[in-house]
């Protein structure tokens, strides 16, 4: 059965995956009424929206049976693993939320600030599966990082961040949900202004903001890459871990700025968008390993 868990899980990985990847696709070509104001019928003229919208419902209505057959067979055969049930209801929850705020778009107008939602909300429910896998790969440990202790000051920088790398995920939604994209035609600053002009309009505010929040994400990954590597140098780990997920932030502002400078290739914006996903993927992990230390220490 573990051997089955462990490939179910992988498949509900990659499934979800697509999930976000799709998403990212509706929005970006703008396939959100592909099908209609209909859900979850599909009605309208062949298309491309009506494809990339029914494509989507397809994947994830697929992911969600997945993902609740990996839930309910984690949550019998790894129960014991005192973070499986947790992240076995939060997969299956959140995903189920997504599902329905995206039907809610169609069939009812939604603001851009409720629609940005849609993303983050997703982007929770791919992080539980992720970290269900590695839990499921740790039941043989021939994967195992549950001696690793990670101090308390660093623990609260991980909680914080992933709190507000969901706020700048938000910001990146909304940029695309208000059509703002390309508000400011140059990067770093907006149409080369000075970053001390306040003169926006209301769309390159959006933009702005997004930039800045994500400047500031950036700083704050590699202000803890030089913690880990001050402190946790010879734990691999550590080491491998937060360089993956530094590596990955760096990228993610490079494809950010290339967004820009390609006005809004759609491999570029989508690559984007995967990026930040395995971010979160990868900070996730490191707050199931600082609650696990947190959960060590009272124990001490």
């Amino acid at each position: 059965m573990i051997k089955f868990l462990k490939i179910l899980s992988i498949i509900s990985t990659i499934t979800m995956i697509f999930v976000l990847i799709g998403g990212a696709l509706v929005t970006k070509t703008g396939s959100g009424m592909g099908c209609g104001a209909n859900w979850p019928v599909c009605e309208g003229e062949l298309s491309a929206e009506l494809i990339i919208e029914l494509s989507h419902r397809l994947v994830s209505g697929t992911a969600g049976f997945v993902v609740l057959l990996l839930s309910v067979l984690s949550w019998k055969h790894a129960g014991h693993i005192r973070e499986v049930k947790f992240l076995s209801f939060i997969s299956i929850f959140f995903l189920v939320l997504q599902g329905l705020i995206g039907a809610a778009a169609v069939l009812w107008s939604q603001s851009d600030f409720v629609l940005a939602m849609h993303f983050g909300i997703s982007l929770i429910s791919f992080a539980a599966v992720f970290l269900l896998t590695l839990l499921i790969f740790e039941i043989d440990q021939k994967f195992d990082a549950r001696s690793l202790i990670i101090d308390r000051r660093l623990r609260y920088h991980f909680y914080s961040l992933i709190v507000y790398i969901l706020f700048v995920v938000y910001t990146g939604a909304l940029v695309r949900h208000a059509n703002s994209s390309l508000a400011c035609r140059s990067w770093p600053f907006c149409d080369n202004q000075s970053p001390l002009a306040f003169d926006y309009h209301f769309s390159q505010w959006i933009q702005m903001g997004h930039r800045f929040a994500a400047g500031l994400a950036f700083i704050w990954t590699l202000y803890l890459l030089y913690r880990v590597l001050k402190s946790y140098r010879y734990n691999r780990i550590m080491v491998w871990g937060w360089a993956a997920a530094s590596m990955l932030m760096v990228l993610q502002v490079l494809f950010g700025a290339l967004v820009i400078f390609t006005m809004v290739n759609l491999a570029v914006a989508l690559l984007h968008a995967l990026i930040i996903s395995i971010y979160f993927g990868v900070l996730s992990y490191f707050i199931l390993l600082s609650s696990r230390s947190a959960k060590y220490e009272k124990e001490k």
